[in-house]
């Protein structure tokens, strides 16, 4: 990246030259860090949808093309021949690694999936009917108790150590979360497993008999885990540079990331877009709900449809379907009325002249709800596996920041429209 030109910008009788810094991929980028300095201004952005805040190497979203790539690598490519400890490996370090790099990794990261046990303990203070979320934005903040010999943010040992940990244990916290929930004993980790079906039998499996978890479960597991392990400058990860450019130790920032996500709007969609096939219903009833979706007076909105960055269809989406596809085939699921409104809603959005004009393609949510809830995840678990498929990318985005020579505590500014100065009147004056 590189000042390729500058741009003039005139406010009133003055002109200010904005360099125009020039990505690898992307538009350019006017670059207003000296803006405020030189002409006492701020710019204004809602939402920050016109603002980089940092730049990065990791990950690249082109909204127009429909194209996702880790590293420079297409998520399609991933999908289809990687699995998710190596595209762990290749957000963290940002290459592919060697047979010998990845035999390494893997046994790293599988020898420490166990959690310390005292946290079992941390568990009980819960209430059994609490959601899934919200005990593992405890549980995870909390792992600064327990791992306090990685937390030192100044230590690159410390938060390799630290990294390693979160990719390993939040898998395990999650299942927890779930055993907990439904009155189920915690199930301990099993190291001769592989990451997604560890995390499968952590989930379903019960001490009284044996569970075997089916391959090609796993492989949909894991192609959920790649698909979700990063995605740019989300709210989300926003929030865990946020917290980490204060200084906050990893776990802190990784809570942070996951209480975000927990909000409809973003790791919960896919939640809400299940939730919405139920409350429709029926095949029959699709059309009342897709006139409440054309009515611009409607609050009503089709969940799981469109998406903020994509405005083609999403890449993640793709491959999700036929994930989605041959996990209902396996398990013979077809009948159920929640399927098939879904197959229709996704037929009409694909033909229907209003969804392909303002290109309300199927988004990665609208899949992999099904697809959880086929393998026989309740809807209150689909966030926390968000969560735990997310976690690699906010460490990547968390250890880029920490190592950004120009990297500054976050602090947005604000365009101020309350009451100027007033002159305080005491109460018996009032």
């Amino acid at each position: 990246m590189a000042d390729a030109t500058t741009a003039t910008l005139k406010i009133n009788d003055s002109e200010y030259e904005l360099p125009v810094l020039r990505p690898t991929e992307g538009p350019d980028v006017l670059d207003i860090r000296k803006l405020y300095g030189q002409a006492d201004v701020f710019t204004y952005d809602p939402g920050f949808t016109s603002t980089a805040s940092c730049d990065s190497t990791i990950t690249f979203i082109d909204g127009d093309k429909g194209e996702l790539w880790y590293r420079g690598y297409p998520i399609e490519q991933l999908a289809a021949k990687s699995h998710y400890l190596e595209v762990c490996y290749l957000l963290l370090y940002g290459n592919l690694p060697n047979a010998e790099q990845m035999e390494d990794f893997e046994r790293r990261v599988t020898r420490h999936t166990m959690v310390h046990e005292q946290m079992h303990n941390f568990f009980r203070g819960f209430r059994r009917d609490a959601h899934p979320m919200a005990t593992m934005v405890a549980v995870v903040g909390a792992m600064s108790a327990f791992y306090h010999d990685s937390t030192d943010i100044n230590d690159p040992w410390q938060r390799e150590v630290a990294s390693i940990r979160l990719i390993a244990k939040v898998p395990t916290i999650a299942a927890m979360a779930y055993k907990y929930s439904i009155g189920q004993p915690f199930v301990y980790p099993q190291n001769e497993l592989d990451y997604a079906s560890n995390f499968l039998h952590m989930c379903f499996s019960v001490p009284a008999e044996k569970y075997v978890v089916d391959p090609a479960l796993a492989r949909a597991m894991d192609r959920i885990f790649t698909l979700h392990a990063d995605h740019e400058q989300n709210a989300s990860t926003s929030t865990v540079r946020l917290a980490g450019s204060s200084g906050a130790n990893p776990f802190a920032c990784i809570a942070a990331g996951i209480a975000c996500l927990w909000g409809p709007a973003h790791g919960g969609a896919n939640q809400a877009a299940l939730e919405m096939l139920r409350e429709i219903g029926t095949v029959d009833r699709i059309p009342e709900y897709i006139a409440k979706a054309k009515d611009k007076s409607d609050p009503f909105k089709l969940m799981g449809f469109g998406h903020r960055v994509y405005k083609n269809f999403d890449p993640r989406a793709k491959v999700m379907k036929e994930s989605a596809d041959e996990v209902l085939d396996l398990l013979g699921i077809h009948n159920n009325p929640t399927l098939q409104v879904a197959k229709e809603l996704e037929k009409i959005a694909l033909e229907d002249e209003y969804f392909v004009e303002k290109k309300l393609y199927p988004n990665v949510d609208f899949y992999s709800g099904i697809i959880l809830e086929a393998m026989g995840f309740p809807t209150s678990m689909f966030t926390p596996i968000f969560a735990l498929s997310r976690t690699v990318g906010w460490i990547a985005q968390w250890k880029e920041m920490i190592a950004d020579p120009q990297a500054k505590i976050g602090r947005p500014r604000q365009l101020y429209v309350g009451e100027g100065k007033r002159d305080y009147i005491d109460v018996a004056a009032r």
